[in-house]
């Protein structure tokens, strides 16, 4: 549930990468978004590392092959255009220990032959944490308009810890089906326990695998591999677009390094001012209005309609799965759907209303006894492609544990999860084991510090009135605490706001990334 991105690059990540961009990388690899609440650290920028040697330019090489790039939907005549590079380089595993141990992280560059401007590079994130930048740079390739593919060369990197950015990787596939099937009543003493052990379960493998090094792995140090991204790529100042959990990376880069910004769109804001729990029931409360607002969609188009009381139709799927798993019609599928499939493969397709014709579909069938495309929905949200996973599970608790105060205690989380299943009758009690992802995890923690940040330009924050994983509140808080930010507003559905089929954001944003163009202050786009 603390995944929060976007979808621009999740739809597709499957069919992106044919391997590790082979020959470029460097595998010497070392040891999920709520907003964070604000750390005692100071609110004043600084960079108060030990200071390091300019990072060496990027040895970017030819990698168009290590991309399926015909599966990719480009406007008629630009994958002719378009040249695809890629490069590792060599960042340190701590920035306070200047002569330590380094880890590699992955880049891609992607150049428009048209483009013959001396705008610099366009770095991007997908959110997450623990979500491929390197994918989403590919995606973007084959979205933005002409006009940005013309100014910027894109930029994209796997953080530190993510895809083929020294990943970090805990689980076998087997293990993470188990738990992702897992459906544990935490209100019950043994559900409880049996959630409470996952979670211990996760920490010891990583804790046992990375050691020391674990810790290392946080928002704050992946800021600062930014920035020396920045210097390989040789641009003298950063042009920025972050999505979702982007948003809280772009947001501290430009705290730790605001005189370096010309322009910063985040994109479906994480809430700056909340603490994690929540962060965490204001994402419930959002994706509980989303299938409200999915429910009046399905009762206007069939076949949806056929469903009937959309609602009660995932609580009797869902039951129904509970007592006797679905089988899936999926040739060589051998697992059955539990209760907590169903509301996974919900829940993701709540992301975005593209989806929703297919979520009225996968439970048509489920409430028939199959779980076929409840399956595809779920293992899209899981980012399990051909039975294997990505790591994005153990890059996202790890990033978000590391990120976090320690805690929450088994009182709070009794608490908790006795107001959820009242507050969130969907997803409520589905969500109550996660909130022991963090309790057991390392204690070196590095909590996020409160994102001032008085750059040169004002940076753009775009927030979507009825964004479920991050809602509209965390767009006006992030703009405020900035302090020299100017909010966009989309009356939209689903996750973010840019290229996802409004003309007024996407016209926006582009003029505020070639020309610094602000959109008028106040603007709200309309559905």
């Amino acid at each position: 549930m603390t995944r929060s991105r976007t979808v621009l690059a999740a739809a597709i990540a499957a069919i992106m990468l044919t391997g590790a961009c082979s020959s470029t990388i460097s595998g010497h690899g070392t040891a999920a978004t709520g907003a964070r609440s604000p750390s005692a650290a100071s609110s004043a920028p600084s960079t108060a590392t030990p200071s390091l040697p300019a990072q060496p330019p990027a040895d970017f090489t030819d990698c168009r092959s290590a991309f399926r790039l015909d599966a990719v939907p480009f406007p008629a005549g630009r994958a002719d255009r378009l040249s695809f590079a890629c490069a590792t380089i060599s960042v340190p595993l701590d920035y306070s220990d200047r002569g330590g141990r380094t880890i590699s992280l992955q880049l891609v560059k992607i150049h428009d032959s048209h483009n013959t401007a001396n705008t610099g590079k366009l770095l991007v994130n997908p959110g997450g944490p623990g979500v491929s930048g390197v994918e989403l740079s590919v995606s973007l390739a084959a979205q933005l308009s002409d006009t940005v593919m013309s100014h910027f060369d894109l930029i994209g990197f796997d953080p530190r810890g993510v895809g083929l950015s020294s990943p970090i990787r805990c689980l076998s596939d087997q293990q993470k089906d188990d738990l992702n099937a897992a459906s544990p009543d935490v209100l019950t003493t043994a559900g409880f326990a049996a959630a409470k052990q996952a979670a211990r379960s996760v920490a010891d493998a990583c804790n046992a695998k990375y050691g020391a090094s674990l810790a290392q792995y946080d928002t704050v140090q992946t800021a600062r591999d930014m920035d020396r991204i920045r210097q390989a790529v040789g641009d003298s100042r950063m042009n920025y677009l972050g999505f979702s959990y982007g948003t809280e990376l772009g947001s501290v880069y430009a705290h730790l390094f605001p005189g370096t910004i010309r322009v910063a769109v985040l994109d479906g804001a994480v809430d700056p001012l909340t603490d994690d729990i929540t962060s965490f029931a204001d994402q419930l409360q959002g994706f509980e209005s989303s299938f409200d607002q999915f429910a009046q969609w399905c009762d206007q188009h069939d076949p949806c309609r056929s469903l009937g009381n959309p609602r009660q139709a995932v609580y009797d799927i869902a039951k129904k799965a509970t007592t006797a798993p679905l089988r899936s019609s999926k040739s060589g599928e051998t697992r059955t759907a539990t209760s907590a499939i169903v509301y996974t493969g919900v829940l993701y397709a709540l992301y975005s209303k593209s989806l929703w014709s297919q979520l009225g579909s996968a439970l048509i069938a489920a409430g028939k006894g199959d779980s076929a495309g409840l399956f595809t929905l779920a293992d899209g949200y899981n980012e399990r492609f051909d039975g294997h996973y990505t790591n994005v599970a153990e890059a996202n608790t790890t990033i978000n544990c590391n990120d976090s105060k320690p805690g929450p205690t088994d009182d709070q989380i009794r608490t908790t999860a006795r107001s959820w299943i009242t507050r969130f009758p969907m997803f409520g009690l589905w969500s109550a084991p996660s909130l022991f992802s963090c309790q057991q995890w390392q204690p070196a923690r590095s909590p996020v510090p409160l994102p001032t940040a008085p750059t040169p330009q004002k940076v753009l924050v775009i927030g979507n009135l009825h964004d479920p994983a991050t809602p509209y509140q965390g767009a006006k808080d992030l703009a405020r605490t900035m302090g020299n930010a100017e909010l966009l507003t989309w009356d939209g559905e689903g996750h973010t706001s840019y290229l996802q089929g409004s003309s007024c954001i996407d016209k926006y944003v582009d003029a505020y990334l070639v020309s610094i163009t602000l959109p008028p202050t106040g603007t709200t786009c309309p559905r």
